[in-house]
């Protein structure tokens, strides 16, 4: 099995910035996992950004769902995949199937995390049967307040879950705050 980091932070912490680094400090051939979708300006700005920091060779596969078909013939003779991010990923899984999330069941809440767990598995499967260095982003979400909303503390929650299964799986953890990356495992 490859080497398994997870990055995570709050927003603007640093974490991207240390993901790519660690992923040029394994080599060349880079796979980057896109996990960001285009919905307005703002988020396309973000996106173009992204992309202009990211060195011209690494190879980028824009997905969110289904990593294990996407990346299964993509990662042979790759040095590292980094996914930015598993946050973005988690929100994208939650909110692609119509659902009334302020009047949502517990029953429907648990359904949206099975989804995603399906996803966050099919992921963790590929990284483990891989000799390549899987770097993860994410974002640490429960460190602020409780969210009024009730797709807010779901997100919050199936966050929380999915960067603790991802957080014990890893072969190393880092921190970032301000950043600065500190390693926790």
């Amino acid at each position: 099995m490859g080497k398994l980091i997870l990055i995570t932070g709050g927003a603007r912490s640093g974490k991207s910035s240390l993901g790519e680094k660690l992923a040029k400090e394994a080599g060349q051939e880079v796979l980057y996992i896109a996990t960001a979708i285009p919905f307005d300006e703002e988020m396309e700005s973000r996106i173009k950004k992204h992309r202009e920091t990211r060195p011209a060779n690494w190879e980028t596969v824009e997905a969110y769902k289904d990593l294990d078909m996407a990346l299964c013939d993509k990662i042979n003779n790759k040095d590292a995949v980094l996914l930015d991010c598993i946050t973005v990923m988690v929100s994208n899984l939650m909110l692609e199937k119509a659902m009334d999330w302020e009047n949502i069941s517990v029953a429907e809440i648990d359904e949206a995390e099975a989804r995603v767990m399906v996803e966050v598995n099919k992921l963790m499967n590929i990284a483990k049967k891989s000799e390549t260095l899987f770097i993860l982003v994410t974002n640490e979400l429960g460190m602020g307040i409780v969210p009024t909303s009730k797709l807010g503390r779901a997100f919050r929650d199936i966050g929380g879950r999915v960067n603790q299964l991802l957080a014990k799986e890893a072969d190393e953890v880092y921190f970032c705050v301000s950043g600065i990356p500190m390693k926790i495992k």
